[in-house]
């Protein structure tokens, strides 16, 4: 079970919609997709995500919108900042042992404008 979190820290996690302006595999890795990001800020955001394994290509993310954690310390990954996380579900039963996890699945924000906060 998972640690139990107050509302207070609950309502520290900002969540924005964003939407993929480009998205590029990283040379070097046979992981990570990079992701310039507009989340309704002056200047985009680059982040990245570990899915190639999971058959994710670039053309999966270019031009849509997602939810976006923006609130996260940034971490070097590559030489590079990430500035972000984009949230997925991970669809395998909740029984499934470590390792067994199956294609995450993301969390649209189609319809939604660039920037909305998610309460």
């Amino acid at each position: 079970m998972a640690t139990m979190i107050t509302i207070n820290d609950f309502a520290k996690i900002e969540i924005r919609v964003g939407k993929v302006m480009k998205a590029e595999n990283v040379a070097g890795s046979e992981k990570l997709i990079r992701l310039k990001v507009d989340v309704g800020e002056e200047k985009p955001r680059t982040i990245f995500t570990g899915v190639r394994p999971f058959g994710y290509e670039e053309s999966d993310f270019e031009g849509k919108k997602f939810l976006f954690v923006t609130n996260l310390e940034p971490k070097p990954i590559m030489g590079e900042e990430s500035q972000g996380m984009v949230l997925a579900v991970d669809p395998t039963s909740p029984e499934a042992s470590l390792g067994q996890a199956s294609k995450p699945l993301f969390i649209s924000g189609e319809g939604m404008p660039v920037g909305a906060k998610v309460r």
